[in-house]
């Protein structure tokens, strides 16, 4: 009988592919996922973020809600992997004896080796007695610029969409962040490998392409000497997707020749993530982002000229370094000029080994009241943008149906998985049909509703 083994995977959509590539290692070396519960597992891998302060602290929540069911006996290991176990391993091996064996980013490909290991000690922990305090933990933390990044993979999404990760690593080392560290410099993945693993998702009948990496606009630079991203995606439209959607593009990166490709290919969503992280120009030469106000203005006016409907998604952070209220209230007021549709906002997290973490900041308390400010600002931004669609009509790829609210839900080109919510809709069914999930339909939109629009089948 195969042992089982249930994943865990934190943050983002990048750490999701690492998981699904160390599902698919175990599989084939014999051994089984469980999916429903981690309860009854022989081991429970945690795929942890560390890219913030709560990241790592969600981490640990899980590892210790599952170190809970390994002293009732529920599960029997535990293997901690990813950016956290990459950053803090000493501190995981000393503070949690619960772990049995930890990876980090460089050595996911290792994770049926750990299994093995983790598996060999308890049993030769039992043969000679042993405490397991005394007994050496596996832990891989080899190279992280040499990790696979074409691995097979298992998905682990539903079965109509699917990332597509195009790059590693990061290279443009903003002064707040950890990814550098933690995922080593970029790296571009061959074309071919791409193209190739993209043929295989749509074989398999996925319907929605979401194309990712840190920064996918600096695709190729390394490997080919060149901005490739736009050829890539002129390749990837060749394939049977009905959607590509692109997260996430470095603004002063964006080309005219990517604007163009954009534009015309029916497939390429009119839906960019686009993180400027803020706008005054002091603050953003402190975080060594190579924009300014003044650029991040003219890109997303040359965008929403050239690409009629855009809707764009950012990335803001507030009490960075250099933010007094002067610097607050003119973020503010880029945000009510520019009307972006979509605005994650988070507090100035101070992370270690970090250049930002050294400069004076406002604390933490008024970092977090001007990060709900920024939220109470971006929700009228919101409301305006869905009273201005409403009436028109939108290609809606449904998931699901709701028996509570008797109906069904889905997104449009305007949202993207598992961050912008859905729209839900009603079928006035005469013939008791059913729409599938992952299936097309036409809806009107005809209201709003806790902040998500609603709409009608056609």
């Amino acid at each position: 009988m195969a042992y089982k083994i249930y994943f865990i995977s934190l943050g983002c959509a990048k750490n999701r592919v690492n998981c699904e590539q160390m599902m698919a290692n175990v599989i084939d070396a014999g051994y089984e996922i469980q999916v429903e519960q981690p309860e009854g597992a022989d081991i429970v891998v945690i795929n942890t973020c560390g890219f913030l302060t709560a990241a790592c602290e969600e981490a640990i929540e899980n590892i210790l809600e599952i170190a809970e069911l390994k002293k009732a006996g529920l599960v029997k290991k535990i293997i901690v992997t990813g950016c956290m176990a990459q950053r803090y391993k000493q501190e995981i091996l000393k503070e949690m004896p619960e772990v049995d064996g930890i990876i980090g980013t460089g050595d996911y490909d290792k994770i049926a080796d750990v299994v093995s290991q983790v598996l060999d000690l308890d049993l030769n922990k039992n043969n000679n007695n042993k405490n397991s305090k005394d007994v050496n933990r596996p832990c891989m933390l080899g190279d992280i610029n040499l990790y696979n990044q074409s691995a097979q993979r298992i998905l682990s999404t539903p079965p109509w969409y699917a990332y597509l990760r195009i790059a590693e690593g990061c290279d443009n080392k903003c002064a707040y962040c950890v990814i550098p560290e933690l995922r080593g410099r970029y790296r571009s993945r061959e074309t071919e490998d791409i193209l190739k693993e993209a043929a295989e998702l749509s074989d398999a009948g996925v319907k929605e392409l979401i194309v990712i990496a840190q920064d996918i606009t600096r695709y190729g630079i390394d490997l080919y000497k060149k901005r490739k991203l736009a050829d890539l995606l002129r390749e990837l439209c060749k394939l049977d997707f009905k959607w590509i959607r692109l997260h996430y593009l470095y603004p002063s990166d964006i080309t005219d020749d990517l604007i163009n490709i954009i534009a015309c290919e029916d497939k390429i969503l009119k839906y960019l993530d686009m993180p400027i992280q803020h706008c005054n120009n002091n603050i953003l030469k402190l975080m060594r982002r190579r924009d300014r106000k003044e650029s991040l203005i003219k890109i997303i006016n040359k965008l929403r000229e050239k690409i009629p409907g855009l809707v764009l998604r950012t990335s803001i952070i507030t009490g960075l370094p250099g933010e007094g209220e002067r610097e607050f209230e003119e973020l503010c007021e880029f945000l009510r000029d520019m009307k972006i549709e979509r605005v994650g906002v988070f507090p100035f997290s101070p992370e270690d080994g970090t250049p930002a973490a050294e400069m004076e900041h406002v604390d933490e308390t008024e970092a977090g009241r001007r990060a709900d400010l920024i939220m109470d600002l971006q929700s009228g931004i919101m409301d305006a943008y869905h009273r201005s669609v409403l009436g028109t009509e939108r290609e809606i790829l449904c998931e699901g149906f709701e028996n509570q609210t008797g109906l069904y839900y889905g997104r449009s080109y305007s949202e993207s998985p598992e961050i912008d919510g859905v729209i839900k809709f009603k079928y006035n069914n005469i013939n008791n049909n059913k729409i599938a999930p992952g299936s097309f339909v036409n809806i009107k939109l005809t209201g709003v509703e806790d902040g998500e629009l609603i709409g009608v089948k056609i």
